[in-house]
C-alpha cells in the first residue's frame, strides 16, 4: 500500500507541474480522424494519401530512449505505436518526463516504419486528454480469483481483451434476439419496473419505498403479468426485454438483478412456441457464437439437431424413484430429506417436487424440451385438457441446466382464482416465494384475455454459450459491499 501511495504522489506532483504550464489535464474536447484498427488496415494507403493524422488513446507502454520515445497507443479498436522524437515534437523534454503509463493522449502527425519495420505514427503534436493518478498493476495481469476480477471489472476490461470480447458477443446476443421478434411480428414494449403486487415468478422480492404516494412497492420479478394484460387490451404478440429483480442467493447461475425476455402471442399453442423458439436459439447460437457447436465444461453441445422432447413424470420418476401420480406430500419431504436437500414444512407439494427435479435436471445435457410437469410447480400454466394435474409447459434444458420456459397461459379468472389462493396459503405457512393473489390482473382476466402462449429466458443463456458464469458474463454484479 505504501509504495501505491508513492506512486499516486508522484503523479500528483506531474499534474500540478502540467496545470503550471498553462495546460488543462483534463480538457473537454479532443481531435481524431482515424481509428487504430483503420490505420493498421490500411496503413499503406493512409501513408502515401494522408500527409498528418490524429489518432487519440490510453498509453499502454513508455520506452524512454534518450532522444526518442517510444509509446504503444490503445483506444478501443487496438494498440499501435507513436514515436516521440526532440527534433520532431515541441515540448518533448517536458513531455518526456510528465507522461504515464495510463494516461490518455491526441497524437498528430505522419505514418512511417521504423528501421526495424514498424508501423508507427511520427507525432508532431501531443496534446493531454486526462492524467492519470493511478497506475494499472503489473500484478493484474495474472490475477485468477473472480471476485477480484468482478470487484474491479475495470481494470479486468482494461488489461483482458478477451473479457471484452465476451461483453461484443453479449451485445450481439441480444441484438439477434430483438431482431429475430421484431421479423417475426412482435412488437417491443417497456412496462414498469415498481410494482403493487409482484408476480409472474415464484420469487421473492425486492421492496422499496414510494414517498410521494407513502406506499411499498416492489422491484418486479417477472415482466410476465404486464404483458399479459396487453394481450387483454388487444394487442396479439408483444416481447419485453428488461431488467428484473430477485431477492435470493447466490450461485454460478443466479443474479439478484439480470435481463430478461419474455413474450406472449395470441392464439398461439405452447406447440407453437416450442417450433419458434427452437429456432430463436439456433439463430442467436449462431449469431453470437459464429457457429451451432459450442463448448460447456469440456463437453460439445450441438444445437443444430431436432430438439427431443422429455416427458417430466418420466424423468422424475426415471432420476427420483417416485412415480408423481401417486406419491405424497409426504413421500415427497422424506425422499427430499434422504437426499439432503433441506427441505422445510412451509414448502408447498410444488416447491418439494421442484427441490427433487434439481437432482434430475443435470443428467439432460444435449438441447431438449422438458414437457408436461404438474400444476403443483406453475400455477400461471393452462392445464392440458385431459390430463388436468399437468400443465402444457415446456423448458428448454440444456448443459444440465433451465435456458427458458414457455407456456400455455391460463385464461380461466375462476380457476387462476383458486391457483393464486392455493399459493397465498403457502405463504401464510411461511412460503416466502409462493406467488400473491392478484386482484387488479384477475380482474383484467374476467374482461377476457385470448388464447395464449407465452416464454421467458434469461442471460442465463448467454453466459452458457460462453461456458462462464453469468456473473463472469455481466460488466458490474452485485457484490458486498468493501468497508
Amino acid at each position: 500500500m505504501a509504495a501505491i501511495d508513492e506512486l499516486i504522489r508522484e503523479r500528483r506532483k506531474k499534474l500540478e507541474v502540467i496545470k503550471k504550464k498553462g495546460l488543462n489535464p483534463y480538457p473537454a474536447d479532443s481531435y481524431r480522424t482515424h481509428r487504430i484498427t483503420e490505420v493498421v488496415a490500411d496503413f499503406e494507403k493512409l501513408s502515401r494519401g494522408v500527409k498528418k493524422l490524429y489518432l487519440i488513446g490510453r498509453i499502454r507502454a513508455f520506452r524512454d530512449q534518450g532522444g526518442v520515445a517510444f509509446v504503444d497507443l490503445q483506444d478501443e479498436s487496438g494498440g499501435f505505436q507513436a514515436v516521440l522524437n526532440k527534433k520532431n515534437l515541441k515540448d518533448f523534454e517536458f513531455w518526456r518526463e510528465n507522461l504515464d503509463i495510463g494516461d490518455f493522449i491526441e497524437v498528430g502527425g505522419s505514418l512511417f516504419k521504423t528501421k526495424r519495420g514498424e508501423k508507427s505514427v511520427e507525432v508532431k503534436n501531443l496534446k493531454l486528454l486526462v492524467k492519470s493518478l493511478r497506475a494499472i498493476p503489473k500484478e493484474f495481469y495474472g490475477i485468477t480469483d473472480t471476485e477480484t476480477l468482478l470487484r474491479r471489472r475495470y481494470l479486468d476490461l482494461l488489461t483482458h481483451p478477451d473479457v471484452r470480447e465476451i461483453f461484443v458477443k453479449k451485445s450481439r446476443f441480444w441484438d439477434a434476439v430483438r431482431e429475430t421478434m421484431k421479423e417475426n411480428g412482435f412488437l417491443e414494449v417497456e412496462t414498469p419496473v415498481l410494482e403493487a403486487v409482484p408476480g409472474g415468478a415464484d420469487a421473492e422480492p425486492f421492496v422499496t419505498r414510494h414517498h410521494a404516494l407513502k406506499t411499498d412497492f416492489y422491484l418486479r420479478i417477472s415482466l410476465e403479468i404486464a404483458l399479459k394484460k396487453l394481450l387483454v387490451g388487444g394487442y396479439e404478440k408483444v416481447f419485453e426485454i428488461g431488467r428484473i429483480f430477485r431477492n435470493e442467493g447466490i450461485s454460478a447461475e443466479h443474479l439478484q438483478d439480470y435481463t430478461q425476455l419474455e413474450f406472449y402471442w395470441a392464439y398461439a399453442h405452447y406447440n407453437d412456441l416450442m417450433k419458434f423458439t427452437e429456432e430463436l436459439y439456433k439463430k442467436v447460437v449462431k449469431e453470437t457464437c459464429g457457429s451451432l457447436t459450442t463448448v460447456y465444461k469440456g463437453r460439445k453441445i450441438n444445437w443444430a439437431k431436432s430438439w427431443p422432447k422429455v416427458d417430466y413424470y418420466t424423468l422424475f420418476k426415471r432420476e427420483i424413484g417416485l412415480d408423481l401420480t401417486r406419491a405424497t406430500d409426504k413421500n415427497l419431504f422424506n425422499k427430499a430429506l434422504k437426499e439432503r436437500l433441506k427441505p422445510t414444512k412451509t414448502m408447498g407439494r410444488g416447491r418439494l417436487i421442484d427441490l427433487l427435479f434439481k437432482k434430475a435436471r443435470p443428467k439432460l445435457i444435449q438441447p431438449c424440451f422438458l414437457v408436461n410437469p404438474p400444476a403443483d410447480v406453475e400455477p400461471l400454466a393452462k392445464r392440458l385438457p385431459h390430463e388436468p394435474a399437468k400443465v402444457a409447459r415446456f423448458q428448454i434444458i440444456a448443459c444440465g441446466t433451465e435456458l427458458g420456459k414457455g407456456f400455455s397461459e391460463a385464461n380461466d379468472p375462476i380457476d387462476q382464482r383458486e391457483r393464486f389462493e392455493e399459493q397465498a396459503q403457502l405463504r401464510k405457512k411461511g412460503d416466502k416465494e409462493a406467488q400473491r393473489l392478484d386482484e387488479d390482473f384477475l380482474e383484467a382476466l374476467e374482461y377476457g384475455m385470448p388464447p395464449a402462449a407465452g416464454f421467458g429466458m434469461s442471460e442465463r443463456l448467454f453466459a452458457v454459450l460462453m461456458d462462464k458464469s453469468v456473473r463472469e458474463t455481466t460488466f458490474f454484479p452485485l457484490m458486498k459491499h468493501k468497508k
